[in-house]
């Protein structure tokens, strides 16, 4: 039987390389589901990258930072929350722990950079 739930502990999930720093991914493999849920930890040489048919939300947790959307640069500091539409070339700029929100979930092969 399917259960209509599924739990994570983000700081226990294992991290795994990504654009900005490290990432702690759950609900990936959750079957039917609509999104996935990152603990994220930026690193002072994240990159510029986009998603083609993704969005994701974004919520700073922890530090002040800035946020680069299409080559302008935000001021953020906790519970800033960031919407990205598929198409927006996007890094954190900081140290920073984020929530990152991914709709439809996480697709590795949806991970693209102009250089």
């Amino acid at each position: 039987m399917i259960k209509n739930y599924a739990i994570a502990q983000l700081d226990e999930v294992d991290g795994v390389p990504c654009p900005c720093g490290t990432s702690r991914r759950a609900f990936r493999e959750v079957e039917g589901a609509v999104a996935s849920m990152h603990l994220v930890d930026i690193s002072q040489d994240s990159r510029v990258h986009y998603h083609k048919g993704m969005t994701e939300i974004y919520v700073v947790l922890e530090g002040e930072g800035e946020i680069e959307l299409d080559g302008e640069r935000f001021p953020v500091k906790p519970l800033t929350a960031i919407y990205l539409k598929p198409g927006c070339r996007h890094r954190a700029v900081g140290n920073l722990r984020i929530l990152n929100v991914p709709v439809p979930p996480f697709d590795p092969e949806d991970e693209w950079f102009d250089d």
